[in-house]
Protein backbone atom coordinates (compact mmCIF):
# COMPACT_ATOMS: atom_id res chain seq x y z
CA UNK A 1 0.00 0.00 0.00
CA UNK A 2 1.49 2.95 -1.11
CA UNK A 3 -1.35 5.42 -1.59
CA UNK A 4 -0.74 7.54 1.84
CA UNK A 5 -0.55 10.85 1.47
CA UNK A 6 2.11 11.05 4.42
CA UNK A 7 0.87 14.22 5.88
CA UNK A 8 2.79 13.62 9.49
CA UNK A 9 6.44 12.78 7.12
CA UNK A 10 6.20 16.13 4.69
CA UNK A 11 6.05 14.57 1.51
CA UNK A 12 5.95 10.96 -0.44
CA UNK A 13 8.02 8.91 1.64
CA UNK A 14 7.74 5.76 -0.65
CA UNK A 15 9.37 7.01 -2.67
CA UNK A 16 12.02 9.03 -1.05
CA UNK A 17 15.53 7.26 -0.81
CA UNK A 18 16.92 5.53 2.13
CA UNK A 19 19.13 2.79 0.49
CA UNK A 20 23.05 3.61 -0.35
CA UNK A 21 22.17 3.19 -4.24
CA UNK A 22 19.10 5.38 -3.80
CA UNK A 23 17.20 2.24 -3.09
CA UNK A 24 13.56 3.25 -1.02
CA UNK A 25 11.83 1.25 1.85
CA UNK A 26 9.52 -0.90 -1.49
CA UNK A 27 12.88 -1.98 -2.51
CA UNK A 28 13.95 -4.25 0.73
CA UNK A 29 10.18 -5.51 1.09
CA UNK A 30 9.62 -7.11 -2.72
CA UNK A 31 13.96 -8.00 -2.47
CA UNK A 32 12.66 -10.50 1.49
CA UNK A 33 9.19 -11.32 -0.38
CA UNK A 34 10.84 -12.94 -3.52
CA UNK A 35 13.76 -14.66 -0.91
CA UNK A 36 10.80 -16.05 0.94
CA UNK A 37 8.61 -17.28 -2.50
CA UNK A 38 6.36 -14.34 -3.44
CA UNK A 39 6.34 -13.88 -6.94
CA UNK A 40 4.08 -11.17 -7.38
CA UNK A 41 3.71 -8.11 -6.49
CA UNK A 42 1.05 -5.15 -6.60
CA UNK A 43 1.71 -1.18 -5.87
CA UNK A 44 -1.52 0.44 -4.70
CA UNK A 45 -0.83 4.21 -5.44
CA UNK A 46 -2.26 7.48 -5.94
CA UNK A 47 -3.06 8.74 -9.19
CA UNK A 48 -0.66 11.89 -8.80
CA UNK A 49 2.30 9.62 -8.02
CA UNK A 50 1.98 6.49 -10.15
CA UNK A 51 4.32 7.68 -13.48
CA UNK A 52 7.10 8.13 -10.99
CA UNK A 53 6.17 4.62 -8.51
CA UNK A 54 5.66 2.97 -11.66
CA UNK A 55 9.51 4.67 -13.13
CA UNK A 56 10.72 3.41 -10.24
CA UNK A 57 9.29 -0.15 -10.02
CA UNK A 58 10.27 -0.58 -14.03
CA UNK A 59 14.09 0.17 -12.94
CA UNK A 60 14.51 -2.51 -10.69
CA UNK A 61 11.45 -4.60 -8.88
CA UNK A 62 9.64 -5.07 -12.69
CA UNK A 63 12.86 -6.86 -14.34
CA UNK A 64 12.61 -9.56 -11.03
CA UNK A 65 8.96 -10.63 -10.70
CA UNK A 66 5.81 -9.84 -12.13
CA UNK A 67 4.77 -6.35 -10.79
CA UNK A 68 2.17 -3.18 -11.95
CA UNK A 69 0.83 -0.53 -10.00
CA UNK A 70 -3.16 -0.06 -9.45
CA UNK A 71 -4.60 3.11 -8.48
CA UNK A 72 -6.68 3.58 -5.62
CA UNK A 73 -9.37 6.58 -6.69
CA UNK A 74 -11.16 8.27 -4.52
CA UNK A 75 -14.60 8.26 -6.66
CA UNK A 76 -13.82 4.18 -6.66
CA UNK A 77 -17.54 4.12 -5.14
CA UNK A 78 -20.47 1.77 -5.34
CA UNK A 79 -23.15 2.47 -7.05
CA UNK A 80 -25.53 5.37 -5.96
CA UNK A 81 -22.52 6.85 -4.16
CA UNK A 82 -21.01 10.20 -4.91
CA UNK A 83 -17.48 11.18 -3.38
CA UNK A 84 -18.20 14.06 -1.30
CA UNK A 85 -17.03 17.51 -2.54
CA UNK A 86 -14.30 18.24 0.03
CA UNK A 87 -12.94 14.81 0.56
CA UNK A 88 -9.13 15.44 -0.25
CA UNK A 89 -7.73 11.78 1.43
CA UNK A 90 -7.63 8.62 0.32
CA UNK A 91 -10.24 5.94 2.23
CA UNK A 92 -7.73 4.84 3.61
CA UNK A 93 -6.38 0.80 4.05
CA UNK A 94 -9.30 -1.30 2.87
CA UNK A 95 -10.43 0.71 0.22
CA UNK A 96 -6.82 0.42 -0.71
CA UNK A 97 -7.15 -3.73 -0.79
CA UNK A 98 -10.32 -3.14 -2.10
CA UNK A 99 -8.81 -1.08 -5.45
CA UNK A 100 -7.02 -4.53 -6.38
CA UNK A 101 -10.08 -6.48 -6.83
CA UNK A 102 -9.56 -6.68 -10.27
CA UNK A 103 -6.46 -8.30 -10.19
CA UNK A 104 -6.02 -10.95 -7.34
CA UNK A 105 -7.27 -14.35 -7.46
CA UNK A 106 -4.61 -15.85 -5.27
CA UNK A 107 -3.97 -15.76 -1.66
CA UNK A 108 -2.13 -12.61 -1.10
CA UNK A 109 0.16 -10.46 1.48
CA UNK A 110 -0.70 -6.78 2.25
CA UNK A 111 2.39 -4.66 3.72
CA UNK A 112 2.28 -0.85 4.21
CA UNK A 113 5.23 0.85 1.40
CA UNK A 114 6.91 2.75 4.14
CA UNK A 115 7.76 0.39 6.67
CA UNK A 116 10.60 -2.20 7.11
CA UNK A 117 9.31 -5.88 8.41
CA UNK A 118 12.24 -7.63 8.19
CA UNK A 119 13.25 -11.30 6.44
CA UNK A 120 11.40 -13.40 8.81
CA UNK A 121 8.17 -11.76 8.62
CA UNK A 122 8.04 -12.26 4.85
CA UNK A 123 8.86 -16.31 5.56
CA UNK A 124 6.63 -16.57 8.35
CA UNK A 125 3.44 -15.34 5.98
CA UNK A 126 4.68 -16.90 2.93
CA UNK A 127 4.40 -20.86 5.03
CA UNK A 128 1.09 -19.54 6.25
CA UNK A 129 -0.44 -18.72 2.80
CA UNK A 130 1.29 -21.33 0.93
CA UNK A 131 -1.24 -23.40 3.21
CA UNK A 132 -4.23 -21.18 3.60
CA UNK A 133 -7.68 -22.57 2.98
CA UNK A 134 -10.72 -21.38 4.30
CA UNK A 135 -13.17 -23.80 6.04
CA UNK A 136 -16.49 -24.03 6.63
CA UNK A 137 -17.18 -21.91 9.22
CA UNK A 138 -15.13 -19.31 8.43
CA UNK A 139 -11.83 -17.93 6.75
CA UNK A 140 -8.19 -18.69 6.73
CA UNK A 141 -6.18 -15.41 7.62
CA UNK A 142 -2.73 -14.28 9.35
CA UNK A 143 -1.24 -11.41 10.32
CA UNK A 144 2.33 -10.72 11.58
CA UNK A 145 2.61 -9.51 15.35
CA UNK A 146 5.02 -7.00 16.64
CA UNK A 147 6.01 -5.94 20.24
CA UNK A 148 4.41 -2.57 20.43
CA UNK A 149 7.59 -1.02 21.90
CA UNK A 150 9.88 -1.79 19.06
CA UNK A 151 7.73 0.01 16.98
CA UNK A 152 7.53 3.26 18.50
CA UNK A 153 9.34 6.97 17.09
CA UNK A 154 10.61 9.56 19.43
CA UNK A 155 9.38 12.27 17.35
CA UNK A 156 5.75 11.84 17.96
CA UNK A 157 2.83 10.16 17.94
CA UNK A 158 1.72 6.87 15.81
CA UNK A 159 -1.07 4.23 14.82
CA UNK A 160 -1.13 0.87 15.60
CA UNK A 161 -3.89 -1.76 15.67
CA UNK A 162 -3.74 -3.04 19.22
CA UNK A 163 -4.13 -6.99 19.72
CA UNK A 164 -5.67 -9.47 21.99
CA UNK A 165 -4.10 -12.88 21.38
CA UNK A 166 -5.90 -15.89 22.29
CA UNK A 167 -3.71 -18.51 24.40
CA UNK A 168 -3.39 -20.67 21.09
CA UNK A 169 -2.06 -17.60 19.12
CA UNK A 170 -5.55 -16.67 17.32
CA UNK A 171 -6.68 -12.92 17.05
CA UNK A 172 -9.28 -12.22 19.49
CA UNK A 173 -9.48 -8.39 18.88
CA UNK A 174 -8.06 -5.63 17.17
CA UNK A 175 -8.45 -2.09 17.50
CA UNK A 176 -7.44 0.86 15.75
CA UNK A 177 -5.38 3.28 17.98
CA UNK A 178 -4.79 6.69 16.03
CA UNK A 179 -2.38 8.53 18.46
CA UNK A 180 0.17 5.95 20.89
CA UNK A 181 3.18 7.79 21.85
CA UNK A 182 6.25 7.01 23.94
CA UNK A 183 7.06 9.07 27.44
CA UNK A 184 10.30 7.95 28.13
CA UNK A 185 9.99 4.22 27.62
CA UNK A 186 6.09 3.79 28.42
CA UNK A 187 3.51 4.03 26.25
CA UNK A 188 0.59 5.81 25.79
CA UNK A 189 -2.81 6.05 24.32
CA UNK A 190 -5.01 8.99 24.23
CA UNK A 191 -8.56 9.29 21.96
CA UNK A 192 -9.10 13.31 22.51
CA UNK A 193 -5.25 14.53 23.05
CA UNK A 194 -5.88 15.11 27.01
CA UNK A 195 -6.23 11.69 28.78
CA UNK A 196 -3.71 8.93 28.33
CA UNK A 197 -3.65 5.45 28.98
CA UNK A 198 -0.53 3.29 29.69
CA UNK A 199 -0.34 0.50 27.53
CA UNK A 200 1.70 -2.83 28.36
CA UNK A 201 5.37 -2.25 26.22
CA UNK A 202 5.25 -6.24 25.03
CA UNK A 203 1.40 -5.48 23.49
CA UNK A 204 1.10 -7.00 20.13
CA UNK A 205 -0.02 -4.54 17.57
CA UNK A 206 -0.76 -5.23 13.82
CA UNK A 207 1.82 -3.41 11.74
CA UNK A 208 -0.61 -3.78 8.71
CA UNK A 209 1.27 -6.87 7.74
CA UNK A 210 -1.51 -9.33 6.92
CA UNK A 211 -2.08 -12.40 4.52
CA UNK A 212 -5.60 -13.12 3.52
CA UNK A 213 -7.43 -15.63 0.49
CA UNK A 214 -9.41 -14.25 -1.93
CA UNK A 215 -12.41 -14.66 -0.09
CA UNK A 216 -11.34 -10.95 1.74
CA UNK A 217 -12.83 -8.97 -1.50
CA UNK A 218 -16.32 -9.48 -1.81
CA UNK A 219 -16.21 -8.92 2.17
CA UNK A 220 -14.20 -5.84 1.50
CA UNK A 221 -16.73 -4.53 -1.15
CA UNK A 222 -19.71 -5.63 0.13
CA UNK A 223 -18.79 -4.12 3.73
CA UNK A 224 -17.46 -0.84 2.18
CA UNK A 225 -21.42 -0.05 1.12
CA UNK A 226 -22.54 0.01 4.92
CA UNK A 227 -19.33 1.60 6.05
CA UNK A 228 -20.20 4.92 3.56
CA UNK A 229 -23.98 4.57 5.02
CA UNK A 230 -22.73 4.29 8.68
CA UNK A 231 -20.09 7.24 8.11
CA UNK A 232 -21.19 10.53 9.83
CA UNK A 233 -18.07 12.04 8.50
CA UNK A 234 -17.48 11.19 4.96
CA UNK A 235 -15.19 14.26 4.52
CA UNK A 236 -12.66 12.50 6.77
CA UNK A 237 -13.59 8.99 8.09
CA UNK A 238 -11.66 6.04 6.91
CA UNK A 239 -12.14 2.36 6.03
CA UNK A 240 -9.76 0.77 7.88
CA UNK A 241 -8.46 -2.82 7.38
CA UNK A 242 -8.18 -3.92 10.70
CA UNK A 243 -11.62 -2.64 11.93
CA UNK A 244 -12.81 -4.95 9.05
CA UNK A 245 -10.79 -7.97 10.37
CA UNK A 246 -11.58 -7.33 13.69
CA UNK A 247 -15.19 -7.69 12.48
CA UNK A 248 -14.78 -10.41 10.93
CA UNK A 249 -12.81 -12.31 14.00
CA UNK A 250 -15.86 -10.73 16.20
CA UNK A 251 -18.44 -12.71 13.75
CA UNK A 252 -17.11 -16.08 13.91
CA UNK A 253 -16.17 -15.53 9.67
CA UNK A 254 -12.41 -15.55 9.94
CA UNK A 255 -9.64 -16.90 12.08
CA UNK A 256 -6.72 -14.86 11.92
CA UNK A 257 -3.47 -16.83 12.90
CA UNK A 258 -1.25 -14.32 14.63
CA UNK A 259 2.59 -15.03 13.46
CA UNK A 260 5.30 -14.60 16.12
CA UNK A 261 9.26 -13.68 14.99
CA UNK A 262 11.65 -11.95 15.85
CA UNK A 263 12.46 -10.00 12.36
CA UNK A 264 12.98 -6.01 13.46
CA UNK A 265 10.58 -3.55 12.56
CA UNK A 266 11.14 0.19 11.87
CA UNK A 267 9.61 2.89 10.36
CA UNK A 268 9.41 6.91 8.41
CA UNK A 269 6.18 8.26 10.40
CA UNK A 270 8.11 11.34 10.81
CA UNK A 271 11.23 12.77 8.54
CA UNK A 272 13.16 12.48 11.43
CA UNK A 273 13.06 8.86 11.48
CA UNK A 274 14.22 9.25 7.78
CA UNK A 275 18.13 9.05 9.20
CA UNK A 276 17.83 6.32 12.12
CA UNK A 277 16.41 4.03 8.71
CA UNK A 278 19.24 4.87 6.95
CA UNK A 279 21.03 4.19 9.75
CA UNK A 280 19.96 0.77 10.09
CA UNK A 281 19.62 -0.30 6.59
CA UNK A 282 23.62 0.35 6.29
CA UNK A 283 24.18 -1.55 9.18
CA UNK A 284 22.14 -4.86 7.86
CA UNK A 285 24.29 -4.37 3.98
CA UNK A 286 27.55 -3.81 6.43
CA UNK A 287 26.32 -7.26 8.21
CA UNK A 288 25.66 -9.02 4.83
CA UNK A 289 22.29 -9.17 5.24
CA UNK A 290 21.83 -7.35 1.93
CA UNK A 291 23.99 -6.23 -0.55
CA UNK A 292 25.46 -2.65 -0.83
CA UNK A 293 23.77 -2.29 -4.01
CA UNK A 294 20.50 -4.10 -3.84
CA UNK A 295 19.50 -5.39 -6.82
CA UNK A 296 23.06 -4.80 -8.50
CA UNK A 297 23.86 -8.79 -7.49
CA UNK A 298 20.43 -10.30 -7.16
CA UNK A 299 18.82 -12.82 -9.77
CA UNK A 300 16.81 -11.90 -12.69
CA UNK A 301 13.84 -14.09 -11.73
CA UNK A 302 11.20 -14.02 -8.85
CA UNK A 303 12.04 -17.20 -7.16
CA UNK A 304 13.18 -17.79 -3.83
CA UNK A 305 16.79 -17.08 -3.32
CA UNK A 306 19.79 -17.64 -0.77
CA UNK A 307 18.69 -15.85 2.39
Amino acid sequence: MAAGIGSRYGGLKQIDPIGPHGEIMIDYSVYDAIAAGFERAVFIVRDEIKDEFSQLIDKNIGKRCDAECVVQRADDLPSGFALPPERTKPWGTAHAVLACRHVIDTPFAVINADDFYGRAAYQALYDHLVGARDYAKGFDYCMVGYRLAETLTEHGHVARGVCVVSEDGYLVEIQERKRIQDFGGIPRLTEDGEHWLDLPRDSTVSMNMWGFTPSLLPELEDRFTHFLRATTAPNTDEYLLPDLVGALVSEGKARVRVLKTDAQWFGVTYREDRQTVQQAIRGLVQRGVYPDDLWGDTHSDCGPQTK
